[in-house]
């Protein structure tokens, strides 16, 4: 509140009367004060109680079209309410802005007069009423003219309103500022050196106005002069002597010369006219035309150089101004001599058809040229295209021979379009032609030729007779007879048969067929050429080479070799029923004489009686067990087997192998020993197995029996008796101990007990003189319960005794 206070005036006028309105209060504040400033305090100027403001209802009554102020009930101090705009409330004629209020209070009723003075601040800028002034002023304008320009309008008062004026900086213009009767500024542009439109056409000036307010603001304005044209400059022409040649025979309405005179006035005092000075002849403006409006020269008559070689004019040009100026210039047109004769031709012989093989220097035409003028004009030169094969032989004068200069070949170009150009040495340089065509005749100097220098065709098996190949064509560049082809195959034998008997071609399109049907397992491939010959004289031939691969069918069935059979018969194989897993059974071997392609085979079983027990290899046709036999097995097997090629679509062959399974010869024994075997006690013996052991049994074996016969030739004495009842013969021998006893002989178990379980072999009863036995000692565990292959082994024992005394 600080910040405005200065502005407050406080005028209270006391009146004597007691009455309602009992004074008036007056203040002052400057315009666009910010919301909520608070002006006076009303309670303090108008000693009221500020406690009882609210109980006698104090309020403002502000007679204008906005609430701009308002009284606060609690403290009584007066506030802006909204900003107030001097040059919105009050017109630019009042130089004091008043704003009338009533403030009302009841209990009793009392009613205050307040008057707010609103002062002017300078918030507003000088402005001009249009942003651009244009003026037009004559080059001839003398110094020293005024010319009124609009003033700047400043809705602010006092010493915030327009106060001067500025000029920017210009060597043709001032201003001078003037004060009007309402104190308004004005200012007058006065011209201070003469114009020149023909250097600047305008004059472009920054007026501006700046008001008397701190800071002080200012508008602007453009100035625009427009400098009006006066006639004082002549037309003048780009030159004032003119020097041209034309040539003889110039077509009627040719253009000679554009002639261009300029003048930098403008408007009518630009516009010119052109005309003939009354110094050019008759003849000149009867053979030339002379444009008034554009100054353009054309020939009118005609021009001979032989008539007339030298023209002279003048020309003047005037402008349309009110005192019309005027310019001139001279022209002086040499008429030249042209060189308007063309030279001739003339074929005096000309020798079409020729052979292509014609010789070099062999003179094809006889020409002869000419030219009716003189000078360089009438000189000429002829010549022949470079990129032809021919030249020119000048053989007398004027007169030339066409001759051969390179060999011909028809098949290249079978014509050629010989142009022969004359020309003379004149300027411009005139020019004749004549196109001849040399046709060339053909001779048969090309070989046909095939498109490859071999084939191969491939043909499928089991063709059917006559078949089309291939075709085999080639190309003769000859023409006629010299082109006409014919086909043959060069003779050749192969297994005393001649390749005419297995293939035909047709002797006019090539076209090659098969004579007869191949057999790719008999024939696989043939080669041998194929001539053509044209017909010409000599004639010419070339030959190609042919290549025929037979390609194979698949049309042979596999045929089984192994197991071999006869036809449709059933083959019978016996394997042991102690066969071990993954032994071989059988081989099947399948043989086709297709391709390679064709002829790989793979086996299949077709049927089976269990396909758990056999297995077979695709590929090599091996069967061998997938596990060991068992006693549910069925002794008898049978495998269909299918061996299948790989052609398409693939063909087979199938064999049936019926399998017996056989018992060893133990089983004869097996209820004899004293623990009983099962049926099938040595069916899960692994066959190699069983003959390692056996053969390490047999070495044992030999060895025991060694000892016994070197322990029974020692001395006895002479009453020695017999091994008698009861005697133990054996110890506890490794070999039967823990072992079950066997024998061949059924007399055997009479005649001695076996205590395997303490190693034991004792005699029964007295042993005849001389006899042997053999035993077969078998480890205990290795019947039904036991079938382990390590636990299954034979050892054969065999005891020979001294002879009873």
């Amino acid at each position: 509140m600080k910040s405005f206070k200065r502005y407050v005036l406080l005028v209270v006028i006391f009146s004597s009367v007691h009455s309602v309105r009992a004074s008036v209060t007056h203040y002052s504040i400057p315009e666009e004060m910010k919301e909520g400033s608070v002006v006076a305090n009303l309670a303090t100027d108008l000693s009221l109680d500020v406690k009882s403001l609210g109980k006698r209802k104090m309020r403002l009554d502000l007679i204008a079209n906005k609430k701009y102020l308002d009284v606060n009930k609690e403290t009584g101090e007066l506030y802006v309410v909204e900003k107030i705009d001097r040059e919105y409330l009050c017109t630019k004629t009042l130089t004091v802005c008043y704003l009338k209020m009533e403030v009302i209070l009841e209990n009793p009723l009392r009613i205050f007069n307040i008057e707010l003075e609103i002062l002017d601040i300078n918030d507003n800028a000088p402005q001009f009423r249009r942003d651009a002034i244009h003026l037009d002023i004559s080059e001839s304008t003398p110094t020293g003219e005024r010319f009124s320009l609009s003033n700047a309008v400043d809705t602010d008062v006092g010493s915030n309103s327009v106060k001067t004026y500025h000029l920017s900086e210009s060597q043709q213009f001032t201003i001078e500022v003037q004060t009007g009767r309402d104190g308004s500024k004005f200012a007058d542009l006065i011209l201070k050196q003469t114009l020149d439109r023909e250097k600047q056409a305008v004059h472009n000036l920054i007026l501006t106005a700046v008001d008397g307010g701190t800071p002080a603001r200012s508008g602007t304005a453009s100035v625009i002069v427009h400098v009006l044209d006066t006639n004082d400059n002549p037309p003048i022409f780009d030159q004032s002597i003119y020097n041209l040649k034309i040539m003889e025979n110039s077509p009627i309405g040719s253009l000679v010369i554009d002639l261009n005179a300029t003048d930098l006035d403008e408007g009518s005092n630009s516009d010119i006219t052109y005309s003939y000075s009354l110094y050019t002849s008759e003849k000149t403006q009867e053979t030339f035309n002379l444009n008034p409006a554009t100054g353009e020269i054309t020939v009118k008559g005609v021009l001979n150089y032989e008539d007339f070689r030298i023209y002279d004019m003048e020309v003047i040009a005037a402008d349309k101004g009110a005192s019309s100026l005027t310019g001139q210039c001279t022209i002086k047109i040499l008429v030249e001599d042209m060189n308007d004769n063309h030279p001739e031709i003339s074929i005096k012989s000309f020798q079409s058809p020729v052979t292509e093989n014609v010789e070099l220097d062999t003179v094809i035409a006889v020409v002869s040229v000419s030219d009716k003028d003189s000078g360089d004009n009438g000189i000429v030169d002829l010549h022949v295209p470079d990129n032809m094969p021919f030249k020119l032989r000048e053989s007398s004068d004027n007169y030339f021979e066409l001759v051969v200069s390179e060999p011909l070949d028809r098949e290249k170009v079978p014509e050629y379009d010989i142009t022969f150009t004359v020309t003379d040495r004149g300027s411009p340089p005139l020019s004749d032609n004549e196109t001849m065509t040399l046709e060339l005749l053909d001779v048969n100097d090309n070989v046909p030729q095939f498109p490859q220098s071999f084939y191969t065709i491939r043909v499928m098996e089991n063709n059917a007779p006559g078949a089309l190949l291939s075709s085999l064509t080639a190309f003769d560049p000859d023409l006629h007879e010299n082109q006409y082809l014919v086909y043959f195959i060069i003779e050749k034998e192969i297994a005393n048969t001649s390749m005419s008997m297995l293939f035909s071609i047709n002797p006019e399109n090539g076209n090659l067929y098969a004579l007869k049907t191949f057999d790719y397992e008999i024939e696989k491939e043939f080669l041998f050429h194929i001539e053509a010959r044209d017909s010409g004289s000599p004639p010419l031939s070339s030959n190609v080479t042919v290549h025929i691969i037979i390609v194979d069918q698949n049309d042979n069935a596999p045929v089984i070799v192994s197991p071999w059979r006869a036809h449709g018969s059933v083959v019978e194989e016996k394997i042991p029923r102690s066969t071990d897993k993954g032994s071989l059974i059988a081989k099947v071997i399948a043989l086709d004489t297709d391709s390679v392609h064709n002829s790989r085979i793979t086996y299949q079983f077709l049927q089976v009686t269990d396909a758990t027990l056999f297995s077979l290899d695709q590929y090599n046709g091996e069967i061998r067990t997938m596990r060991m036999f068992s006693y549910r097995d069925p002794r008898h097997q049978r495998l269909v087997v299918v061996a299948k090629d790989n052609g398409e679509p693939a063909l087979s062959a199938t064999v049936t192998i019926k399998l017996t399974t056989m018992e060893t010869a133990v089983k004869a024994y097996s209820d004899m020993t004293e623990e009983p075997l099962e049926y099938d006690i040595f069916s899960d013996i692994n066959l190699y197995l069983v003959i390692g052991l056996g053969s390490v049994s047999f070495l044992l074996l030999i060895t025991i029996l060694v000892t016994i016969v070197i322990k029974c030739q020692k001395p006895k004495p002479s009453k020695a008796a017999p091994p008698s009842r009861n005697s133990v013969i054996s110890e506890r021998n490794s070999t039967i101990a823990d072992s079950t006893l066997v024998s061949n002989d059924a007399y055997w178990y009479s005649l001695f007990l076996a205590e395997t379980r303490k190693g034991k072999l004792v005699v029964r009863q007295p042993l005849p003189k001389g006899s042997r036995y053999i035993v077969s000692s078998i480890p205990r565990g290795t019947g039904l319960t036991d079938t382990s292959d390590s636990a299954a082994s034979t050892l054969q024992v065999g005891i020979q005794c001294p002879p009873l005394q």
